[in-house]
């Protein structure tokens, strides 16, 4: 007793509480220390307490597809259904199919540099309906039926980022048919990325008159998109839009605090309220995955744009415009 008020041990707090507060800890620390701790810790951890929000992107671009496979099944096995945002990179077809039948309300999902194909993602949309955030930057095997698949069963999609390398759609002469797949099945979207895709000025223009809730489109590197500023001031009032042309950083916390630096005369953001005012194994056995990331920074990869609550540079030797 101490003025009067009881002691509580943190051993005594329900499993949920815990969970809460666990899951602002390091995901190392949740799996390897905090199971150490006691047995109501322990077993905190093993429910869906903290598995709410799974992030293991990073860790998942270093480490064994084995280990990712078996890492990603214990953590969704963990919260029984109940997670609500996953990242992760390097997804293969059959992993997608998992998470789909076991993340029902899954509404944010981030999946960069997964190998998921148009048949697959065809398969799985329908058990992911729940969704409002989706992240398929950088997704070779995937295109406009995989596109229009999520739009048709994801009602409620909200923010897409469908962001490329120059290399990557290197070998593509129009990408507009994923811009009509988008205007097509995605006209509740308020936050769209599609830097370096191969679209011209039509697929921009479709987008923009149906999907009329946008308020925030990235199309840097896009260099076929030119968006007449009287067209942009009748029809975007209140649309940021960012490209075709590179700024040299760009800091995002989801669509508020996008740089405005431009050094082109006519600028590359169009914002027309400012300028008229002058302007995201169960089974007891210890997880042995490598923690470590034991490459140089030389085999590092560096993201161009993170989108939402993200800070990231831009422009990192990216081609200059045409």
């Amino acid at each position: 007793m101490e003025g009067g008020g009881e002691f509580r041990c943190w051993e005594e707090l329900i499993p949920d509480a815990l969970g809460l507060i666990f899951s602002h800890l390091p995901l190392q620390e949740i799996l390897t220390v905090i199971p150490r701790v006691c047995k109501s810790w322990a077993i905190a951890v093993s429910g869906p307490y903290c598995w709410q929000e799974i992030d293991i992107e990073e860790w998942s671009l270093s480490c064994e597809q084995e280990n990712l496979d078996r890492m990603l099944q214990m953590l969704i096995t963990r919260s029984s259904g109940s997670v609500r945002k996953l990242c992760i990179s390097g997804l293969q077809d059959d992993r997608i199919s998992f998470i789909a039948d076991h993340s029902r309300s899954l509404q944010t999902l981030r999946m960069p540099r997964s190998e998921i194909s148009d048949s697959i993602v065809e398969q799985v949309a329908g058990k992911l309906s729940n969704l409002t955030f989706l992240d398929i930057s950088h997704c070779g095997k995937i295109g406009p039926r995989a596109i229009e698949a999520f739009g048709k069963h994801c009602k409620s999609l909200v923010g897409l980022k469908r962001t490329m390398h120059p290399l990557e759609v290197a070998h593509k002469l129009c990408q507009d048919d994923e811009a009509h797949a988008i205007a097509a099945t995605m006209p509740k979207l308020k936050h769209l990325e599609l830097s370096y895709l191969h679209l011209t000025t039509g697929g921009a223009l479709e987008i923009l008159s149906n999907c009329h809730e946008l308020e925030f489109l990235d199309v840097r590197g896009c260099w076929d998109v030119k968006l007449g500023d009287e067209f942009l001031k009748e029809k975007c009032a209140g649309l940021k839009i960012l490209g075709p042309l590179i700024v040299d950083c760009c800091q995002m916390n989801y669509w508020d605090d996008c740089s405005e630096y431009s050094d082109s005369t006519d600028g590359s953001w169009y914002y027309w309220d400012e300028l008229q005012h002058g302007v995201e194994d169960d089974d007891g056995e210890s997880f042995d995955g490598s923690w470590v990331d034991e490459r140089g920074l030389d085999e590092l990869e560096v993201r161009f744009y993170e989108g939402f609550n993200d800070t990231v540079a831009a422009g990192f030797d990216w081609p200059p415009s045409p």
